[in-house]
């Protein structure tokens, strides 16, 4: 069995308490806080994979904290249409936000003003995965990294990856870092809805997807799909065959998917060190571990205190700048 189909299990060495907060060790809340229902805004629809996070942390930050959370979904531009609401919340506490990374490259490129790292006060990120190239595991043209590469430079400008259709997106940022490092030319075949890049790919329409490894996880396990470039600086042991970015001479810093909480600037400084303490619990509960390993988020660390989130957005918002400015956008 090759490595990217074995069993990984990651340690959590992030440890805040000795042991995992249970019912009767509730952490104790600050003086006037907690006794109403906190609002969890998630600017994107019910069902998707940010509502999903969003209710499985609020059940196990309900359990550590004796808090009580109502869930109010914003669809809509992108993840950007809820964030009017969110700055127009009093700044006591008692509204969270849920964002991906999306909001990190919407303030790079100047689609929203508010600085996720300065206007907003991260309470933690919760899940963080990786970006993988995948072929069909039955293509007779190519079987891995190598021999794709190979068939590309034969065909210049021919090879068709299924993406996003957002220029900006990560997801094409990234493709055109690769580009970019490595002298090849892809046509990305732009699909907004998950299921069309998928159905592309096994259909035989693009002639490879990029995406990340835990929306795509029952292809890979159903043996439809396989992956033959991580972009990541070392290989994680799930897919310990499969070669990084950094190994085939793609030298730059991959972007990464993140999703975590946010509160606004101005909240109380000992709401938000009890906010920041009870994602930490939430985090490490049994439920919300055996969520994130269900979803392929175990793979690499995906925990973030405030202070690492703060640096990772930084991070992040400084390679999309760079990026935006080389491609013009």
């Amino acid at each position: 069995m090759s490595g990217w189909r074995k069993t990984f299990i990651g340690a959590c060495g992030l440890a805040l308490l000795a042991a995992p907060v249970g019912a009767a060790e509730m952490l104790e809340k600050p003086d006037g806080y907690g006794n109403r229902p906190i609002t969890i805004i998630v600017p994107y629809g019910a069902g998707g994979g940010s509502d999903q996070l969003a209710r499985a942390w609020a059940d196990a930050a309900e359990k550590v904290a004796g808090l009580t959370f109502q869930i109010v979904n914003k669809p809509g531009g992108g993840g950007t249409a809820a964030i009017p609401d969110f700055m127009l919340a009093r700044p006591d506490g008692y509204t969270i936000m849920e964002a991906i990374d999306d909001a990190v490259s919407a303030y790079a490129s100047g689609d929203i003003k508010e600085n996720p790292a300065e206007d907003w006060s991260p309470i933690c990120m919760t899940q963080i995965t990786f970006n993988q190239i995948y072929i069909r595991s039955d293509d007779d043209r190519f079987s891995d990294w190598k021999s794709f590469v190979a068939y590309a430079e034969a065909h210049p400008g021919e090879v068709t990856v299924a993406n996003l259709g957002k220029v900006q997106s990560m997801e094409r940022i990234t493709m055109a870092q690769l580009e970019e490092s490595t002298g090849l030319k892809f046509k990305q075949i732009p699909f907004d809805k998950p299921a069309e890049r998928y159905g592309a790919l096994i259909g035989g329409h693009v002639d490879a997807l990029f995406e990340q490894p835990g929306d795509v996880r029952n292809f890979i396990q159903a043996d439809q799909m396989k992956p033959i470039l991580t972009f990541l600086d070392e290989r994680p042991e799930l897919f310990a065959d499969t070669p990084t970015s950094k190994e085939v001479g793609a030298d730059f810093d991959p972007l990464t998917r993140f999703r975590g909480f946010y509160v606004k600037s101005g909240v109380p400084e000992d709401r938000i060190a009890f906010l920041e303490n009870v994602c930490k619990a939430a985090f490490e509960t049994e439920a919300y571990t055996k969520f994130n390993k269900d979803k392929y988020m175990d793979v690499i660390d995906s925990f973030r205190d405030h202070k690492g989130a703060v640096a990772l957005i930084n991070n992040s918002a400084k390679a999309y700048k760079e990026m935006y400015e080389k491609l013009g956008l």
